[in-house]
């Protein structure tokens, strides 16, 4: 990645992965030089490709510890770090990061703001794309959200479902 000499922006696969992610892992760098790395998620989609060198989201208020926010102000640079479990994908993102304030940018919050999620969003990030990479996925164990859960047990339970509909009728006549 560190020698990457051209860069055209992502691509429409890049976005549409960023639009299915639900969290991904942001590193910045401290004012004492060591790394900091923090889980940022949301509903699906809340990081959005603005363009194909910029990705934009509203921070929500969380933990208040500021730890990843103080760093930007100093240390803009950040690697992040967008993960698809299910099928062992991992997408590796360099970015120069800016901070928005909510009140300086009521046409990008609108367009950053996740509809129908509750949440209090304390300002927006946009992440100015510089370099990205895929990673291989050898050593990625699959993990599945309840939600990937249920879908794929969903055939297997009308199946069941149709199965004790048919034994109950079977017992009744």
């Amino acid at each position: 990645m560190e020698q990457q000499t051209r860069f055209d922006g992502l691509t429409d696969n890049e976005v549409k992965f960023i639009a299915n992610r639900d969290s991904f892992y942001i590193a910045s760098i401290g004012e004492n030089r060591f790394p900091y790395i923090q889980h940022r998620g949301g509903p699906k989609g809340f990081m959005k490709a603005i363009d194909p060198l910029t990705l934009g989201f509203v921070d929500f208020s969380g933990n208040r510890q500021y730890i990843s926010v103080g760093n930007l102000l100093t240390h803009p640079h950040v690697s992040l770090f967008l993960m698809d479990y299910p099928h062992q994908t991992r997408l590796k993102i360099y970015a120069k990061a800016e901070i928005i304030e909510l009140a300086d940018r009521p046409d990008l919050f609108e367009q950053l703001d996740p509809n129908g999620y509750k949440h209090r969003p304390e300002r927006m990030m946009l992440l100015h794309v510089e370099a990205f990479d895929w990673n291989c996925p050898q050593h990625i164990t699959p993990r599945y959200t309840t939600d990937e859960i249920s879908a794929i047990l969903a055939p297997k339970y009308e199946y069941i479902a149709q199965l004790e509909a048919e034994v109950a009728r079977l017992r009744a006549g």
